[in-house]
């Protein structure tokens, strides 16, 4: 691009006049990139020398003002950019006589912004030059040259746009485009996806999916993490520790990325979040991205291409599940009185009941006043949950017994499983706190020991982690203390026997309505209530295709 004046001389009589160089001029200085600035310093150096040529145009060095502070800023939107900002307010102040660009572009890719620059400068007699001339934006002539230069620019942004999309789509269909890695997965220099080379790393993110497994809600893996004092890992990814470990607490966001995120069953994924203008932040252009349910709208899928934490079936289940747990579905037990909570629809209308408590919670009833609420109508109907929960009782135990023994022993082995992976967590963590506190100390003895400034730091630093050592050692005896008793022979024979009687079971104090609650969802999927004067029926579904009628008390 050639700097040197062309027509900006040849002007210099004819549109710049007194009243202008009254006023300040300023120079604006943008690349879009941090790269380009690093390494396009050429383009750089010529805006810069912009100054010179402001000064050839009548104004003084002190009247000039330089704006770059929108240096590694992209122009295709005014959010992040400081210096346009200050542009526009200086223009709107009065306090311009000339904005000077290499060329339009520089200004604004986005005709939207450049056009409301444009009209402050028409208002307030503000001149704008480039590498092509001086233009008066309040003349139609130089106003319409200036608007096909915006548009020019827009376009031209658009098309740099769709040709880099368009060759990362290409190279996401070959499933070698990878712009991030879930908590778990590291990038190996041949640029080779592999699981986390840390255990521990590897060990607790298998833990979410075991856990989820069994509690079947994200809230649920939350409190397992929170009680048990257990950290999510994830790799630091920018910054002088780029690639260190780092650990922070767990949450239902974090959680539920993980549990959502193909890529942990082996899957390669491109397209599965699109961009809504209606979620964006003011100030944050890249947020309002939302995620794709449906896996047919997905861009680009490629099962097996990366090593795996679970396998796909378990991460079609895991969505079916967190599916149910919406508001409309029966989701999982919430251990309250009520045993069909969630699971009852109404009759007449064909919506989902709702469960109310009375009597410090030990009385419930099942209600479907959406009518009401909704529309000051009057309530469809509403049962006592006592008798409906006795013949859903008797039913479900009459269909579980055979199996009650093999269930007993499954519980036996998982309880041991749980202690086995919190004993293996545990002494991952501790192996943790040795290696830092051998390595804290080897740093220490390293040192000169007459370099007080670095040895006293070094000292603290040993220090710390041996108090860090000695935390971790104690919180470890107390989740002993609390874990309860190995199961021995005469235990598991109990449990065997217990087996035998199952109603006994499920009447025992040690049974919780949560466990209650549990087993029916494994039986039932939907139970329909329609009450009948003093009688009601309830066809329900999954377990068998029978219609029980049973007096009921409203």
């Amino acid at each position: 691009m050639n700097a040197e004046p062309s027509c900006l001389d040849f002007a210099l009589t004819e549109k710049i006049q007194s009243r202008h160089h009254d006023r300040q001029a300023i120079v604006y200085v943008r690349q879009s990139t941090v790269r380009q600035v690093e390494h396009n310093r050429e383009s750089t150096r010529l805006q810069y020398a912009l100054t010179d040529r402001a000064c050839r145009l009548g104004w003084r060095r002190e009247q000039i003002t330089v704006i770059d502070d929108d240096l590694g800023r992209s122009g295709a939107t005014t959010l992040n950019r400081p210096g346009f900002q200050r542009l526009v307010a200086e223009v709107g102040l009065g306090h311009v006589g000339m904005v000077i660009g290499i060329e339009v572009s520089r200004l604004a890719r986005s005709c939207r912004d450049w056009h409301q620059l444009l009209e402050m400068c028409a208002l307030f007699d503000t001149l704008i030059g480039d590498a092509d001339g001086v233009y008066d934006p309040s003349t139609y002539n130089d106003r319409l040259l200036l608007g096909l230069k915006g548009t020019m620019s827009e376009a031209e942004l658009h098309i740099l746009k769709s040709r880099m999309h368009e060759g990362r789509k290409a190279k996401a269909r070959r499933g070698e485009l990878i712009l991030g890695l879930p908590r778990g997965y590291v990038l190996k220099p041949s640029e080779e996806v592999a699981l986390d080379p840390d255990e521990e790393v590897q060990r607790i993110i298998r833990l979410v999916f075991a856990v989820f497994e069994k509690r079947r809600s994200i809230s649920g893996v939350l409190r397992y993490l929170v009680d048990h004092d257990i950290a999510l890992p994830d790799r630091i990814r920018s910054g002088p520790e780029k690639g260190d470990v780092c650990w922070s607490r767990p949450n239902n966001t974090a959680i539920g990325d993980m549990l959502r995120h193909p890529s942990y069953a082996g899957a390669y994924v491109y397209g599965r979040s699109r961009s809504d203008g209606r979620l964006r932040l003011p100030g944050k252009p890249h947020s309002g991205r939302r995620i794709i349910g449906d896996r047919q709208k997905w861009m680009v899928l490629h099962q097996n291409a990366l090593p795996a934490y679970i396998d796909w079936k378990t991460y079609e289940r895991n969505q079916d599940q967190m599916a149910k747990n919406r508001a409309r579905y029966p989701g999982v037990p919430r251990g309250g009185a009520a045993l069909l909570s969630g699971l009852v629809s109404c009759g007449v209308c064909g919506r989902k009941m709702v469960t109310g408590y009375n009597d410090d919670g030990r009385e419930a009833r099942y209600s479907c006043s959406w009518e009401a609420t909704t529309y000051g109508g009057r309530h469809c109907q509403s049962i006592s949950a006592r008798p409906v929960d006795a013949r859903v009782s008797a039913l479900v135990l009459e269909a579980i017994s055979p199996s009650a023994i093999e269930v007993s022993l499954q519980v036996a082995e998982d309880i041991e499983l749980e202690r086995q992976q919190i004993h293996d967590g545990w002494k991952q963590r501790l192996e943790r706190a040795d290696y830092e506190i051998a390595l804290a100390r080897r740093r220490y003895e390293a040192v000169d020991p007459d370099n007080r400034l670095v040895a006293r730091t070094l000292e603290k630093d040993w220090e710390a982690a041996l108090a860090r050592g000695q935390t971790l050692a104690d919180d470890h005896q107390r989740t002993l203390s609390q874990q309860p008793e190995r199961l021995t022979e005469e235990d598991k024979k109990i449990i065997r026997c217990l087996a035998e009687d199952v109603p006994s079971l499920w009447k025992a104090t040690s049974t919780t309505a949560r466990d209650r609650q549990t087993i029916v969802r494994i039986m039932l999927d939907r139970v329909v209530i329609q009450v009948f004067g003093e009688r009601a029926k309830w066809p329900w579904e999954k377990a068998a295709d029978l219609v029980g009628s049973h007096p009921a008390s409203q």
